[in-house]
């Protein structure tokens, strides 16, 4: 009923709103529509002789009035199309305050039997209501009976209401509910407002004051009396009420039947016959549907429905222990109103023998298999017999799988690894402890038996026809039964059981306003249940709560039937398992499949899950809720309103519940209604992460009334909150007992019993403590840190977090619980805590007044000390939502703190499916965790690190140990061996040799000191006992003489020059010489050579007295103070050099080094934890270098350096302590040497005068050396302990990072800190603290404290009698060589240089190129050529005619060639005896190389552009450019139109541009043009078939036309026989004049770069070589300037060197890009196209750069073989005719050019070698070589080709080459007339090499030659020798003379 205003059109419209049932859409053209209307209430519809009058018809009955007071006052619509399928009554034509009834009468144009009959009740009145429609949510609930609805008393009524036209001000919407009478008499029905419509609200009456209202079926079976209703709508706007009302009749149904079983016993395949007669329903039966249930009637199944009365079933089995089975029957009309009947119970029973034989027959052959009952009943597709078959199979195996399930649980089998519990469900405990391994197989082999069958019966199920909703009960019924054994569930099986529960989903989708609410949720719950079921199954193998079923691993690894060698196929891609081992690959490739079907599954269960809500949603009201709770899945569906959202709780099953916030952000545009899905299942979803594998997992959504997701959003300080419950078989271990009492804390002064735990996880968790105390009065302080040790002193705070336990907290388990939460944890991979028990007044301070409870931390410096164990329990756990791409996220997602063992409460900002992490830790590690973790496998690297240290420390101090032994005979004084033993007046000489290469002298060297009063003979520097003059030695000697020689003047020293070699010559740096009566010092100072090759070539100088300003020059101070601070200032260099002289020893020095060293090390890994390097340090430095396991950051070489600065303090101090300490023995060399020479001096120190000593430096006593050595080897062990400690917290990869760091800073040390130190330090003291009396090198020989300063620790070595200590005056001859002998030793020692010098540089060079070779050579394969060979005959096809690649002219050949042979060839094929070629994914049809990826065809275009000359054509394609390159986007067809037709993928996107950075390619030189990388790709990716049809489409749509100009097809291939990876390229180019012209390349490449260490020492050797060879050109340059660019051998030398520099910054280019390469195949192990193209071209260089440098190398022998005679004149040769073949190339390029310009433009079309002016100039070199045939040229042309070429052989072959012949000729004349041999050298080489090999003798002739020459080289004129015999007697009178004086003197003193 509706109202209308009277002045107000009404408009009925049939055509529009009607329903067809039989039809999807209504055509309103295919009826005719007849109109009625009567006064409803006073009169009857107008007819005339019992025939209906049409409201349009004129005629009146005088009973019953017409409607209209006007007839005009109808128009009838749509009168074309449909005629009068709408009528329109104008207003003014109803009377107003009158109740209307219209009729509208349809009758199908076709078949006049159609009819339908439509009423509608309009009441009129004067205001102007809207128009307000009603109608039933369900269609087919509204069916019309006469002015009634039918409705069925078991079905709920929705209804909803809509306001026509402009409906604004509405102020409510309210539903009036009537119960109507008949009134017979007037044909009228009385209605009567129904009572208690509030107290029903919300119980029998949904949406009272909304427009949607439901009224459940409860409203009608409690009042059977009433069979009338009436629901109105009233509208209240602000001025008019608007009503609309839908008047209902209870429709009966079915009755006066009965139903019966027969028999009442039976087993699981008995047929059972059922008979239900008699029933009567005036709408007709519908169905028969029959119900089963053992003893809970809401776990009733639907067995089977039918049409008949009459027909047979099988039941399921009944009760475990009576086997009765409860059956109804449900009896549905055609209107769908159901009647059930109760029948009797009967028996049934399992019949195991035909289950046995299934069983047997499923492992027998497959004929067996079909003969077997069950089958055949199987195939035959009825649903009804599959339905129940499968049923009652289903249900028996699910409780034999219960049974199966308990015994192994009994046995020991833990139930969490073979069980996902249903919700609800109780812990199951077994019965034994032990693990029984029998058990475990047995519940295996009867689980796969089982599940094997299961896969076979559900292969019945997906072919079964779904045809009404009683398909859809009956078989979810049968999927949900077949799918309960979650564990038992194939992958097959599972992807059939979701497959067909997202068609019935669909199906019940489509079906959902056609059917009653009722129907939608029994098939609903049974659907949610088979989709929950297949969910579990599929994540349970993954979680590792269900055992992997032996037929999914078999399939997995089974060779699929369709077999294609296709790289990417999912089956053979290793890459996609991990790779390994075959075991793992098998494992991991089953995992793969499940993972891959999981992800499927579970997209599909969402699709599924959200057709059922709105299959539902669309029956709900607000108020209304839908539950569906069974074993596996809880979903509950609830229509409210949006204001009711706020502050709600969800619950679900056990504690599981949403608690939304008051304040939240909802983002939905209508705010009247939503609705809210709640779900959890049993078992989260595996994800990417396992630790949810003991969750439950829980979701709630919002949709909106379209169906949609809402999105919510909740502030972060007030957000959803969530307890997820856990699956309550999880193993909780009983808590581990610390037994802290038994534990003595003063051992190790610990202040906390510490505790380690890891807590590395890829997702955030939270840390949970449980801490039971034995004694529950005390009181605990916990304190926490992550990745290190916290720490808490009265001085150090280093903790993360803190708490105290206090008795008052205790819970009711006494369990003091503290929690760390997931915001904390992130970034971190351990966790360390300490718990320290506090004493009593700790207990009365913090925890015994609440009030005024201390909030500070209590502070202690004493050990721990425990009264009480305490037990501990530490678990994590995490809040993970599951995303879009179904992987678990954690991100706005906290742990709360009601987290416990059994559930775990989150904190969220949005909705979604969520689930909890949990993972019981094992008992964590007390403090002595650093021990159990010492396991050397996992801290390899600091473990090696110490030991090696350690070995190094012990080598090097053995080593230091022989040097200081070596040292000390080098020390002591020497009594010269010519000393007089009347000689009482002692000089000590201290000579200083200099550290110059060479430096030291084997020669004898003699000098005379001379003075003002007297000079000495000439005397000679000897020691028996010791090498004296040795490089940077320091010798000293006692010369004794028989008085004073007064103040020195000079001392001429010289040597014999009798060394062999370089022995001979000596670098004398300076002598001091110390008058031991007066103490005075006297300087000469040298600085020279004293060589008859060096500097001015003598051996002999005159040294004077040097002055205090030449003490003070810069170069002897420096030359003084520079080698002396290098060899005793550097620490770690001066264990090689210190000087010999020094108290501090090697050994000391060593030990001080490694305090250093270790001291170092401790500092480094302890400020690398501290600083900001230790978080970045867990992972890997995306700058770092990576060499080995080390890691080269700019961070850890900083951190290296700040801890050598902040070590050399300390380093200082260890040092100068060893230095102070004083020697134990106490008599010095000179003293000793001076008893030798004084046997009546005494030892004693009585006898040494005491003189006035100098204030002295600290020192201490000699026995403070073992104090040092214990101070040293204590810091270094602890240093040592410490460091492993702190390495294995670290762990072993930031062990690694760490190691780097302490490199850095030791390398720093050396080549940095200390030398930095010295350097600076000598400067400045020798700019601004230079003192001439700072003698530290001497100290050792010569101290200022007293006379003899007795302060040495060294034994004088000579162990020589008092007699032999002087001799008398030697009267031996004297060697000293004249100047023609010191001519001569020149000559022949410069020779000697010379001759080393070039055997030096021979050698050298050769061995520089041996290794330029070997580096060469290696860098080649011997396999490449075969490689190429093989690759080039097997792709271009030569041999056969039809598919040669070389011979391709056309398009359509070189598609032929593709199609029919190229992309057969990159496929493995079956072998020749028709075997599949497993194992071969990606290899070529050669079986023998393998695809890197795949192979790529790559095309480049031109655009069109105009003609020039228009005349024939307009548009032409011009040759390849860069810029008329195509690049556009095109469709399929090279148009750009749309397309309708569906083309694949890879066809599509070969019809796109790809620029050259997306396909990671280069430009590329063909013979034709240079491409560049970009173009049209196609690749030959899938399958065989797949890519011969993809080319078939490409060929069909003309990929390549007249604008192709090149077709390139590269590929990659690795031939793992011989490891050699190959780039090929075939290059097809397109010239515009047609032809194709093609062109192959293979290049193959080894990125193995060091093949052997030899490869790798030889590489190393040739840097260093090359640096050698840069210096040694440099120093030339510096030398030569310009002329050194005019030197031949220059150009060479710098040839080699720019080649290898270049060839070593390729090389590294090479290896950079080798990495890249091999990182992406590591990364997916040759599964993706790589492009190797530009590995060649740095390949290409790399070798271009070392085949020049053979060539240089080669070339430089040339020179190094210039002594030979024929060697000498080739070069010569070449010298002279160098100008005039400058001269000759000019002319004869002039004539060459000529002819090419000739024969270019006369042959250009006629002859290919003339096509272009370099094939031209090609041909004219062949010709000058006469390898030209010359009847091509006559081919060419007749005339010109033979006279042309007869012109140029004639002038070019005969003329200039008699020319260039003539011009060698005659320099090579030249040359051999004035060749100049080096004979001499090569003679004196040969001589010298003769003698020392002994092969040849002199003879007396040779030697008596050799004599003379020396004679006569020392021959020499008296006259000569006067001057020098004056010289001596001029001294000898001034000697008397002085000696006279002296006497006279004396005299004169004595009185005489």
């Amino acid at each position: 009923m509706i109202t209308r205003g009277s002045q107000q059109d009404l408009q009925l419209n049939p055509g529009a709103y009607s329903v067809d049932p039989d039809q999807d859409s209504f055509d309103a053209s295919k009826w005719k529509y007849e109109y009625y209307c009567r006064i409803y209430g006073l009169y009857n519809f107008p007819n005339f002789q019992g025939i209906l009058l049409p409201i349009e018809n004129s005629k009146t009955d005088p009973y019953n009035p017409s409607c209209l007071s006007n007839q005009s006052g109808l128009i009838f619509g749509n009168l074309t199309a449909s005629p009068n399928s709408s009528l329109t009554v104008l207003g003014g034509s109803l009377q107003s305050n009158q109740i209307y009834q219209f009729m509208v009468y349809m009758e199908n144009r076709k078949n006049s039997s159609i009819q339908a009959t439509g009423y509608v009740l309009v009441t009129v009145d004067d205001t102007h209501p809207q128009l307000i429609v009603i109608g039933c949510v369900i269609s087919i609930l509204c069916v019309p009976n006469l002015e009634y609805q039918f409705v069925n008393p078991t079905t709920q009524v929705a209804l909803f209401a809509l306001c026509v036209g402009t409906c604004t001000n509405l102020q409510n919407i309210k539903w009036n509910i009537y119960q109507g009478s008949d009134n017979s008499s007037s044909n009228y029905t009385q209605w009567t407002l129904f009572n208690n419509t509030v107290l029903y609200e919300n119980i029998l009456f949904f949406g009272k004051n909304t427009s949607h209202f439901t009224a459940t079926n409860q409203l009608f079976l409690n009042n059977p009396q009433i069979n009338l209703w009436r629901f109105e709508v009233v509208y209240a706007f602000l001025s008019e009420t608007s009503t609309s009302a839908l008047n209902f009749i209870i429709n009966q149904p079915p009755s006066n039947g009965s139903c019966s079983i027969n028999p009442m016993n039976g087993t699981t395949t008995t047929l059972f016959t059922i008979s239900c007669p008699g029933w009567f329903d005036e709408d007709g039966i519908k169905d028969y549907s029959l119900y089963a249930w053992t003893t809970d009637v809401s776990q009733k199944l639907m067995i089977a429905y039918s049409s008949v009365s009459y027909f047979q079933v099988r039941l399921p089995s009944g009760d475990n222990q009576t086997s009765l089975l409860n059956i109804t029957i449900s009896i549905r009309d055609l209107l769908d109103c159901v009647v059930e009947v109760n029948m009797s119970s009967v028996h049934v029973i399992v019949d195991y023998i035909t289950t046995n034989d299934l069983l047997t027959s499923l492992q027998s052959s497959s004929s067996v298999l079909t003969n077997n009952l069950i089958v055949q009943l199987l195939s035959s597709g009825n649903q009804n017999i599959v339905g129940q078959i499968i049923t009652a199979i289903s249900q028996q195996f699910n409780q034999m799988n219960s049974e199966n399930i308990d015994q192994a649980i009994s046995s020991g089998i833990p139930a969490a690894t073979i069980l996902v519990s249903s919700l609800g469900s109780q812990s199951l405990q077994g019965n034994s402890t032990s693990f029984n391994e029998s058990a475990l197989t047995e519940y295996n082999k009867i689980l796969n038996a089982q599940a094997n069958l299961r896969d076979y019966l559900m292969t019945f199920t997906s072919d079964l026809l779904i045809t009404t909703s009683n398909s859809i009960k009956l078989q979810s019924t049968a999927l949900a039964q077949i799918t309960q054994s979650t564990n038992q569930l194939t992958r097959a099986a599972l992807s059939i059981a979701s497959n067909r529960c997202y068609q019935l989903s669909l199906t019940l989708s489509s079906m959902a306003t056609q059917i009653p609410y009722e129907d939608a949720q029994v098939a609903a719950n049974q659907l949610i249940q088979c989709a929950s079921n297949v969910l579990t199954a599929v994540n349970g193998p993954l979680q590792e709560r269900t055992s992997t079923l032996d037929l999914d691993y078999s399939r997995a690894n089974m060779i699929p039937t369709d077999y294609d060698t296709d790289l990417e196929s999912a089956w053979s891609n290793t890459n996609l398992f991990g790779g390994g081992d075959e075991v793992s690959i098998e494992k991991n490739r089953n995992i793969y499949y499940q993972k891959q079907l999981a992800n499927e599954i579970s997209t599909q269960v969402t699709s599924i899950i959200s057709l059922i809500t709105s299959s539902l949603n669309i029956h709900l009201n607000i108020g209304q809720n839908s539950t569906i709770n069974t074993s596996q899945t809880y979903m509950s569906l609830e229509t409210i309103s949006v204001t009711s959202l706020s502050d709600r709780i969800v619950k679900q099953i056990g504690n599981a519940q949403f608690h939304i916030p008051s304040d939240f952000i909802l983002n939905t545009n209508d705010n009247s209604s939503i609705s809210l899905r709640s779900k959890m299942d049993v078992l989260a979803s595996f994800g990417n992460f396992q630790n949810t594998n003991l969750s439950r997992s829980i979701s709630l959504s919002i949709i909106d009334q379209n169906g949609n997701d809402v999105s919510f959003e909740a502030h972060q300080n007030n957000p959803i909150q969530l307890i997820i419950p856990r699956d309550p078989n999880v193993l909780i271990p009983s808590m581990y007992l610390q037994n802290v009492t038994s534990i003595n804390s003063t051992i190790n002064n610990l202040l906390f019993n510490y505790h380690y735990i890891n807590i590395t996880s890829s997702l955030p968790i939270s840390v949970h403590f449980e801490i039971h105390s034995l004694n529950k009065s005390l009181a605990y302080l916990f304190i926490y840190k992550f990745d290190q040790t916290p720490q808490l002193n009265s001085s150090i705070n280093l903790i993360d977090g803190w708490t105290m336990f206090c008795p008052f907290n205790l819970t009711n388990d006494d369990i003091y619980r503290y929690f760390i939460d997931n915001q904390q944890t992130p970034g971190h991979q351990s966790l360390i805590f300490g718990i320290r028990e506090l004493n009593s007044t700790e207990i009365n301070n913090y925890c015994l007044n609440n009030s005024s409870l201390d909030t500070s931390l209590p502070i202690t410096d004493e050990p721990y000390d425990f009264t009480s164990n305490y037990e501990l329990l530490i678990y994590t756990s995490g809040c993970y939502y599951l995303d879009e791409n179904n992987n678990w996220k954690s991100d706005g997602l906290i742990v709360g703190p009601l987290t416990n063992l059994y559930e775990t409460e989150c904190l969220s900002t949005h909705l979604t499916t969520f689930a909890g992490g949990f993972i019981v830790l094992p008992a964590p590690i007390n403090w002595s965790y650093v021990f159990a973790n010492a396991d050397f496998m996992k801290n390899k690297t600091v473990y090696l690190t110490m030991i090696f240290t350690s070995i190094f420390y012990i080598i090097l101090m053995i080593y230091a140990r022989f040097k200081d032994k070596k040292d000390f005979e080098k020390l002591g004084v020497t009594p010269l061996a010519d000393n007089n033993k009347s000689d009482h007046y002692y000089y000590q000489i201290l000579v200083f040799t200099g550290q110059r290469t060479n430096a030291g002298t084997e020669s004898k060297v003699y000098f005379v000191l001379s003075g003002d009063n007297d000079q000495t003979q000439i005397r000679l520097f000897s020691d028996p006992h010791r090498k004296i003059f040795q490089r940077g030695g320091i010798n000293s000697f006692i010369i004794a003489v028989p008085k004073s020689l007064g103040l020195l003047n000079y001392i001429r020293i010289w040597h014999d020059n009798t060394g062999e070699g370089s022995s001979a010559s000596w670098f004398l740096k300076y002598i001091i010489v110390r008058d031991l009566q007066t103490l005075d010092k006297s300087y000469f100072i040298c600085q020279q050579w004293l060589a008859v090759e060096k500097d001015d070539g003598r051996i002999e100088r005159t040294l004077p007295i040097a002055s205090e300003a030449e003490k003070q020059n810069f170069s002897y101070v420096l030359s003084k103070k520079a080698y002396h601070s290098v060899s005793d200032g550097h620490l770690w260099f001066s264990i090689f050099s210190r000087p010999p002289s020094n108290k501090f020893t090697r050994v000391q020095r060593c030990t001080c080094c490694f305090v250093l060293f270790f001291t170092s090390m401790l500092l480094n890994i302890m400020y690398y934890d501290l600083s900001n390097e230790a978080n970045a340090s867990s992972e890997t430095h995306t700058g770092a270098l990576s060499i080995g396991p080390f890691y080269i950051a700019p961070q850890q070489i900083g951190i290296g350096i700040v801890v050598e600065l902040f070590t050399l303090i300390p380093s200082l101090l260890i040092v100068q302590f060893f230095r102070r300490i004083r020697p134990r023995r106490q008599i010095a060399p000179i003293r000793e040497a001076l008893y030798k020479i004084q046997p009546s001096r005494k030892t004693s120190s009585e006898d040494v005068p005491a003189t006035k000593k100098k204030k002295s430096s600290i020192t201490f006593p000699w026995w403070c050396l073992f104090i040092a050595y214990g101070l040293s080897m204590i810091i270094i062990t602890v240093s040592i302990f410490f460091i492993i400690v702190r390495g294995i917290e670290f762990g072993d990869v930031k062990t690694q990072q760490w190691l780097t760091s302490v490199l850095t800073g030791f390398f720093s040390s050396i080549i940095l800190t200390q030398p930095i130190k010295i350097i600076c330090l000598v400067i400045f003291f020798i700019c601004f603290c230079r003192n001439s009396k700072d003698e530290k090198e001497t100290s050792e020989y010569i101290n200022e404290d007293d006379e003899f300063n007795i302060s040495n620790d060294e034994e004088y070595l000579h162990s020589l009698e008092y007699q032999s200590l002087f001799s008398s005056q030697s009267r031996k001859s004297i060697n000293r060589l004249n100047e023609n002998e010191i001519i001569y030793a020149r000559d022949q020692r410069l020779k000697e240089i010379q001759m080393w010098a070039i055997i030096r540089k021979f050698l050298t060079y050769f061995i520089f190129a041996m290794l330029v070779f070997l580096i060469t050579y290696s860098n080649r394969d011997q396999h490449s050529f075969f490689q190429v060979n093989h690759l080039r005959s097997y792709f271009l096809n030569q041999r056969q005619t039809t598919v040669d690649y070389t011979k391709i002219n056309t398009i359509d050949e070189y598609w032929y060639w593709l199609e029919n042979s190229f992309v057969s060839n990159i496929r493995a094929q079956r072998w020749y005896n028709g075997d599949i070629p497993q194992y071969l994914n990606g290899f070529l049809n050669d079986k023998s190389n393998r695809l890197i990826g795949w192979a790529t065809i790559r095309q480049l275009r031109v655009k069109s552009e105009l003609c020039s000359d228009q005349r024939i054509i307009s548009i032409c394609e011009d040759s390849y450019s860069f810029s008329n390159e195509e690049t556009e986007l095109f469709q399929p067809g090279w148009t750009t139109n749309a397309t309708t037709e569906e083309f694949s993928s890879p066809v599509l996107k070969a019809f796109n541009y790809s620029t050259s950075d997306e396909l990671d390619t280069f430009a590329y030189a063909g013979e034709f043009g240079t491409y560049r990388g970009g173009g049209y790709v196609y690749e030959f990716r899938g399958r065989l078939s797949d890519m011969k049809t993809n080319l078939s489409k490409l060929h069909q749509l003309e990929w390549i036309d007249e604008k192709t100009r090149a077709i390139f097809i590269q590929l990659t291939l690795y031939n793992p026989s011989v490891q050699l990876l190959t780039a090929v390229t075939l290059l097809a180019e397109f010239l515009p004049t047609s032809g194709i012209y093609t062109t192959a390349r293979f290049e193959p490449i080894n990125f193995y770069t060091f093949q052997s260490i030899l490869q790798l020492v030889c590489t190393i050797v040739y840097i260093f070589f090359i640096i050698y060879f840069i210096i040694i050109e440099i120093r030339l340059l510096l030398e030569l300037r310009l002329k050194y660019f005019h030197q031949f051998w220059s150009i060479i030398q710098l040839g080699i060197i720019g080649c290898s520099l270049g060839s070593i910054g390729v090389y590294f280019w090479r290896f950079q890009e080798t990495n890249r390469i091999s990182q992406l195949f590591e990364e997916t192990n040759g599964y993706i196209y790589i492009n190797l193209q530009l590995a060649v071209y740095v390949n290409d260089i790399l070798t271009f750069l070392l085949g020049y440098c053979c060539f240089f190398s080669t070339i430089k022998f040339v020179q190094l073989f210039r002594f030979n005679q024929r060697v000498s004149l080739f070069a010569e040769t070449l010298k002279y005719c160098a100008k005039a073949l400058i001269s000759f190339s000019l002319m004869f390029a002039i004539v060459f050019m000529a002819y090419l310009c000739l024969f270019y433009l006369l042959f250009v079309s006629k002859l290919s070698s003339c096509s272009s002016l370099l094939n031209t100039a090609q041909m004219l070199f062949e010709m000058t070589l006469m390898k030209f045939d010359a009847s091509q040229m006559m081919g060419a042309d007749a005339f010109l080709g033979p006279f042309c070429f007869a012109l140029f052989m004639f002038l070019v072959v005969f003329v200039c080459l008699s020319m260039f012949v003539s011009i060698i000729s005659d320099s090579f004349r030249h040359a051999k007339d004035n060749q100049k041999e080096d004979q001499i050298m090569l003679s004196f080489m040969l001589k010298k090499f003769l003698r020392w090999s002994g092969l040849k003798k002199l003879n007396q002739e040779e030697i008596q030659e050799e004599r003379d020459c020396r004679m006569h080289s020392q021959y020499f004129d008296p006259i000569e020798n006067f001057p020098d015999r004056m010289d001596e007697f001029l001294e000898a009178l001034n000697k008397i003379y002085i000696d006279q004086k002296i006497e006279l003197s004396r005299l004169e003193k004595a009185g005489v």
